[in-house]
C-alpha cells in the first residue's frame, strides 16, 4: 500500500483491535510502514496472525494477540503480552465493533401488517439481548480497551494517541440498524469525553467516521452473489455526492494526520468524516 505521506513512528508501539478485519489490518500495515511496532488484536487469532505475518514479511515488526474486547481480563492478558514482546502502548486504535442480525430489522419503515408475522422481523421483534450486544460490541469494547491500554500511557507521563472508529451512523442513523446507529453515536460522544478527561495527561483522543466502504462484514448486504448491486447499494450511492464507495486507502491520510503530533498536536476530541460527502448531503 502506497502512503499518501509518511510520518515517523519509530520507537512507538501501536495496538489495533479488530485487526483481523479489512480496514483495521490496513491501519496496522500503515503504522508498521512508518516504523511502529504493531500488535494486532482480534478474537479471531488466525485472521490477525495472517496480517501480522504480512507485516513481518515486509520487514516490519508485528505480533498477533487473541483478545476479547468485551472481557477486561482478556484485554489485560493481551496487554501483558504486548508489554512483554513490544513494550508499552503509545498508540491505540479502537477498531473492534460491528453490527449483528439480532439487532437488525427487515423493514425500513413501520408496517402495521407485519406485527406478529413470524416471517418478518420488525422493531417489536428485536430482543434486549441483541440490542445490548451491539451496544457492547462498539461502546463497551472501546471503553474497556481504552481503560486497559491507556493506563500505561497515563502512568508514563509521555502522553499517547487514541483513535476510535465511529461511523456515518453517528451523524445520520441508517434504517434497519437502530442499535448500531445508537452505538456509533455513543463512540463519537465517548471520544469527546475521553479527549477532555485525558487532555491534561497529554493523551489525544480523536475518531475517524468512515462513510461506506465494502468490507467482509457488509459485502453480502451491498452486492448479490452475481456481483450486481443491491437496492441498498443504490440508495447509499444516491446519497453519496461522489457516487462511489470509498477505498480503504482513502482512510489512511486521516489516520496519519491524527497520528502525527507535528500536524495535529493541538487537535483532540474531533470526529473526522471520510465519506464522499454523505454527511453533507441533504438529498436535494
Amino acid at each position: 500500500m502506497k502512503l499518501p505521506f509518511e510520518i515517523d513512528l519509530n520507537g512507538k508501539v501501536a495496538v489495533v483491535t479488530g485487526a483481523g478485519g479489512v480496514l483495521c489490518s490496513d491501519f496496522a500495515k500503515v503504522m508498521a510502514k512508518c516504523g511502529a511496532k504493531v500488535a494486532l488484536l482480534d478474537i479471531n487469532l488466525d485472521a490477525a496472525e495472517g496480517y501480522a505475518k504480512e507485516i513481518r514479511d515486509a520487514g516490519g515488526v508485528a505480533i498477533a494477540v487473541k483478545a476479547n474486547c468485551l472481557e477486561k481480563a482478556s484485554l489485560e492478558e493481551a496487554r501483558e503480552t504486548v508489554n512483554r514482546e513490544l513494550g508499552t502502548c503509545d498508540i491505540l486504535i479502537n477498531g473492534a465493533g460491528g453490527n449483528n442480525p439480532r439487532a437488525t430489522t427487515d423493514n425500513e419503515y413501520f408496517d402495521p401488517t407485519t406485527i406478529g408475522n413470524p416471517d418478518v422481523k420488525d422493531f417489536f421483534d428485536l430482543t434486549p439481548e441483541g440490542f445490548k450486544f451491539v451496544l457492547d460490541l462498539n461502546v463497551t469494547a472501546a471503553f474497556l480497551t481504552t481503560q486497559v491500554f491507556a493506563l500505561d500511557m497515563a502512568k508514563s507521563g509521555k502522553g499517547g494517541n487514541i483513535i476510535n472508529i465511529s461511523s456515518m451512523n453517528a451523524f445520520r442513523p441508517l434504517t434497519k440498524i437502530p442499535a448500531y446507529s445508537a452505538a456509533k453515536s455513543g463512540v463519537s460522544n465517548l471520544t469527546q469525553w475521553l479527549a477532555v478527561h485525558f487532555a491534561n495527561a497529554g493523551i489525544r483522543v480523536n475518531a475517524i467516521a468512515p462513510g461506506f466502504f465494502v468490507t467482509n462484514q457488509n459485502r453480502a448486504l451491498l452486492f448479490r452473489e452475481d456481483g450486481t448491486p443491491t437496492p441498498r447499494t443504490d440508495k447509499i450511492l444516491n446519497g453519496t455526492p461522489m457516487r462511489r464507495f470509498g477505498e480503504s486507502e482513502e482512510l489512511i491520510g486521516g489516520l496519519l494526520f491524527f497520528l502525527d503530533d507535528k500536524s495535529s498536536g493541538f487537535i483532540t476530541g474531533v470526529v473526522l468524516p471520510i465519506d464522499g460527502g454523505f454527511s453533507a448531503y441533504s438529498g436535494v
